[in-house]
C-alpha cells in the first residue's frame, strides 16, 4: 500500500512541477503528509524519486525546489575548421595496443607486460626514496642525470668488442620514454618531406612518429631474420635516404631477431651510404632463448643512433629511455629535446636508476625470462591446438608478442569485432605496416594478464577464423 501511495504522490507532484516555474518551492513534508493523507516515510520516498529523476533538488534546512531545466545548446566549433586548415599529416588519435581493457575481457592486444612481470617492490621502494631525495625539488640537465647517463653508456659498453671504442656518458641523452625520442631523431636527422627507410612491418609508434614529423617513409620488407641487405642497398641508392629505422632484436610486432650476418651487412650498407641506422632496442630486457645484441656496440663511427627503453621492463609509470648518439648528430638531437621538453623529471630518473642499480634487478630479469618463456609457450601451444588456421610465422626468441598470418581473404575488422564480442581483444596487423599490409596478420601479446585464459582465447580466435572461412 505504501508503494501505491508513494506512486500516487509522485504522480501528483510531477503534474504540479510541470506547471510550476523553475525554483518554485514545494510544500513542506508536513504539508504534503496532510494534503495526501500519507505517512512521512511515504512522502520522503516520493521526494527521493523526484530527486532521482532530476525534477527537484533538496536544499538541507531550506526545502525542496523545482530544478531549472537546462536545454542542451548545440555548440558550434565550425570556426576552428578555417582556423586550423587541413592537417599536414593525418595521425591516428590512438592505437589498438593503447586501448583500455573492458572488465572480464582477455587482453591479447596490449603493448605492456602485466604488473606481475614487473619488479614491483623495487619500483615502489625506489619511488619512495626518490621522493625524499634532492631530485624531488630540483631539475636535471637537459641530457639527463649524469649517473643515469653513465649507466646507459656502461650497458652498451659491455657488448662492445675489442677494437671498437665504447660509448661514454657524454654520448647519452635521457628521454621521457622512447616515443618522444623517435620523434626527435626523425626531426633532427631526417626532416619533413625527406625519405626515411623503415622495416615493414614495424612498430606502430614509429609509424605514428614518422607521420607526425612529416618524414616520407619508404618500407623495407623484413622477415624472421631481418631485412635483405641487398634490398636495403637498392633502397638507399634509389631514394637518397640517409636513415634507416629498425628493431634488430625482438622486433615489434614480429619478434624477429637479426642474425649476426644480417646485422654486419646492414651496418656495412649504412656505413657505405654515409647514413644512420636508428636502432630501437625497446625489448633489450625481454630475451627468452637469446640475449639482445645491439648493433650499436659494433659502431664507433657515429652511424648507429641507439635507443634503449626501460618503460616496459621497469614500469609504465616510470617512462625513462635514452638515446646514445655521437658527433653532431647528438647535438642536433639534444637541441630538439631541449626545445621539446627542457629536461626529464628528476624523480623518475632517480627512481629508474635506483631500480636498475640494485642486485635484485638482475635476479628479477632472470626470473622474467622464465615467466615469458612459459607464457609464450602456453599461447603457442593453445593456438596450435585451437586455432590451426592462424599461422605462426616463427616462435620469437624474445619480446612480448606473437605474429600470426591468417588465411586469404580474411576480413580483419570483422574478425577483430567478432573476437571482441566474445571477450577477446586482439590487435589487427594493419596498424603495423607503414604502407599496405602484405597479408592479413594479427599480433597477440603473451605478456598480458591472466595467462590461464590463453586456451579459451585461442578457442575464440579459432572459431572466428573457421566461421569466416565457411562464409
Amino acid at each position: 500500500m505504501n508503494d501505491d501511495s508513494s506512486s500516487r504522490i509522485t504522480a501528483a507532484l510531477s503534474q504540479w512541477i510541470s506547471a510550476a516555474p523553475a525554483g518554485a518551492k514545494l510544500p513542506s513534508t508536513r504539508e504534503l503528509v496532510a494534503i495526501h493523507s500519507a505517512s512521512p516515510v511515504t512522502v520522503q520516498k516520493a521526494l527521493r524519486t523526484l530527486i532521482a529523476r532530476g525534477l527537484v533538488e533538496s536544499r538541507p534546512g531550506v526545502g525542496t525546489f523545482v530544478r531549472s531545466v537546462r536545454v542542451a545548446r548545440p555548440l558550434d566549433y565550425g570556426w576552428q575548421t578555417a582556423a586550423l586548415g587541413s592537417p599536414l599529416h593525418r595521425v591516428p588519435a590512438s592505437s589498438t595496443p593503447m586501448r583500455a581493457t573492458p572488465h572480464g575481457a582477455i587482453a591479447l592486444h596490449a603493448g605492456y607486460p602485466d604488473r606481475e612481470l614487473l619488479p614491483q617492490r623495487l619500483v615502489r621502494a625506489a619511488v619512495a626514496r626518490a621522493a625524499r631525495s634532492d631530485a624531488a625539488v630540483s631539475h636535471s640537465p637537459t641530457s639527463g642525470l649524469p649517473e643515469l647517463q653513465s649507466w646507459f653508456a656502461a650497458e652498451l659498453a659491455t657488448a662492445t668488442p675489442v677494437g671498437v671504442t665504447p660509448p661514454t656518458s657524454s654520448d647519452v641523452i635521457v628521454l621521457p620514454g622512447s616515443q618522444t625520442g623517435l620523434s626527435s631523431v626523425f626531426r633532427a636527422l631526417v626532416g619533413p618531406g625527406q625519405p626515411l627507410l623503415m622495416e615493414s612491418p614495424s612498430y606502430w609508434g614509429a609509424i605514428v612518429a614518422a607521420a607526425q614529423t612529416g618524414v616520407r617513409v619508404i618500407p623495407i620488407p623484413s622477415g624472421p631474420d631481418g631485412p635483405d641487405p641487398a634490398a636495403l642497398q637498392r633502397a638507399f641508392a634509389e631514394t637518397g635516404a640517409r636513415a634507416f629505422y629498425a628493431q634488430p632484436n625482438y622486433a615489434n610486432p614480429t619478434g624477429a631477431q637479426w642474425s649476426a650476418d644480417v646485422a654486419r651487412r646492414v651496418l656495412e650498407v649504412v656505413t657505405t651510404h654515409g647514413a644512420f641506422l636508428i636502432e630501437d632496442d625497446w625489448a633489450h630486457d625481454f630475451g627468452i632463448t637469446t640475449a639482445s645484441t645491439p648493433i650499436a656496440a659494433l659502431d664507433d663511427g657515429g652511424h648507429v643512433v641507439y635507443i634503449r627503453s626501460l618503460t616496459k621492463s621497469v614500469s609504465p609509470a616510470i617512462r625513462i629511455a635514452a638515446i646514445i648518439a655521437r658527433g653532431p648528430a647528438r647535438e642536433r638531437i639534444l637541441a630538439d629535446r631541449g626545445a621539446e621538453s627542457l629536461y626529464v623529471s628528476g624523480i623518475l630518473q632517480a627512481a629508474a636508476l635506483e631500480v636498475v642499480s640494485q642486485p635484485a634487478w638482475h635476479a628479477h630479469l632472470r626470473g622474467l625470462r622464465q615467466q615469458l618463456r612459459a607464457r609464450r609457450d602456453l599461447l603457442v601451444d593453445s593456438l596450435a591446438e585451437h586455432a590451426p588456421l592462424a599461422h605462426l610465422t616463427s616462435v620469437p626468441a624474445g619480446g612480448l608478442n606473437l605474429w600470426l598470418q591468417l588465411p586469404e581473404p580474411t576480413d580483419l575488422p570483422a574478425l577483430v569485432r567478432r573476437c571482441e564480442d566474445d571477450g577477446v581483444l586482439i590487435s589487427s596487423g594493419t596498424e603495423w605496416f607503414p604502407a599496405e599490409p602484405a597479408a592479413p596478420y594479427i599480433r597477440l601479446n603473451y605478456a598480458g594478464a591472466n595467462p590461464g585464459a590463453f586456451p579459451e582465447a585461442a578457442r575464440v580466435i579459432g572459431r572466428a577464423l573457421e566461421d569466416a572461412a565457411r562464409r
